[in-house]
């Protein structure tokens, strides 16, 4: 497993914890972006050391070409001198320093390779870091919508229990019995407290009204031709049981004696 992949598993294991533990998912996604930002620093480490590794390699392959070409310097001029038993010493001394090169290179070049893949992926990693900042604040906004939408939900829930509609009719009744409770004691206050004379002739002055209205009402009938024209609107009609005035009772025998002396 490469070092990338292990951090990565090690990310995804953090994160699948956090998820599992979340109450506030806000301060979960800001715990994830501060993690993957720990990881990142450690990816980077890892991949510098990398290429350092790689670097070195490079190093030790130029060096045993380096003393290849030395060694084959030297037996171009052990030729010269006379002297080939040196020469193929040194011939046999560029021969492994060459062969030594070129097994570093071939190390040297799979490190390489592998080296810019890590590189690569240490640069999409920053890149999701970078884009996961970006999505925090429109998942946070989402989360708080969605909060909200539920607490309407519970709210509109809880309402449409029997219960709140039971407390609504109590508090009716009460409200309502209240009310007949103060009607109640008005009506005793009016009847036992106060001057009674006065009262008396308040009920009567509604009374008259009363008879006011019933003689506006046969005059409306006998002007829309319901009655007739001369049909007497006397107190018996007002529903006074035919009782006469005693001024017109003395106004009728003032008329008779008069009658009787002529």
């Amino acid at each position: 497993m490469g070092i990338l992949d292990r951090l990565s598993s090690l990310l995804k294991s953090n994160i699948n914890d956090l998820i599992s533990k979340a109450e506030d998912p806000e301060k979960m996604l800001n715990q994830i972006l501060v993690d993957m930002k720990g990881q990142l620093v450690k990816a980077k480490q890892q991949v510098a050391s990398a290429i350092a590794d790689e670097k070195r390699l490079r190093d030790q392959v130029d060096q045993e070409y380096r003393q290849a070409q030395d060694w084959e310097k030297r037996a171009m001029l052990a030729v010269q001198e006379g002297r080939d038993d040196l020469a193929k010493q040194a011939l046999v001394r560029h021969g492994e320093h060459m062969s030594h090169g070129q097994t570093l290179e071939a190390t040297w070049e799979s490190h390489r390779l592998e080296t810019e893949k890590l590189k690569n992926s240490l640069r999409d990693l920053n890149d999701k870091i970078e884009e996961a900042k970006r999505k925090k604040n429109l998942l946070i906004a989402r989360q708080r919508r969605a909060q909200a939408q539920q607490r309407i939900a519970e709210t509109m829930s809880s309402m449409s229990e029997n219960s709140a509609f039971e407390a609504f009719s109590r508090m009716e009744e009460r409200i309502v019995s209240t009310e007949k409770r103060i009607q109640a004691s008005a009506e005793i206050d009016e009847e036992f407290t106060g001057d009674k004379l006065a009262n008396d002739f308040k009920r009567l002055e509604k009374s008259a009204g009363a008879v006011g209205v019933d003689q506006q009402l046969l005059a409306l009938k006998q002007k829309m031709g319901m009655l007739p024209a001369g049909a007497p609107q006397s107190n018996k009609q007002l529903g006074t049981g035919g009782a006469k005035n005693p001024r017109e009772e003395t106004v009728h025998a003032e008329i008779e004696d008069l009658k009787d002396e002529t």
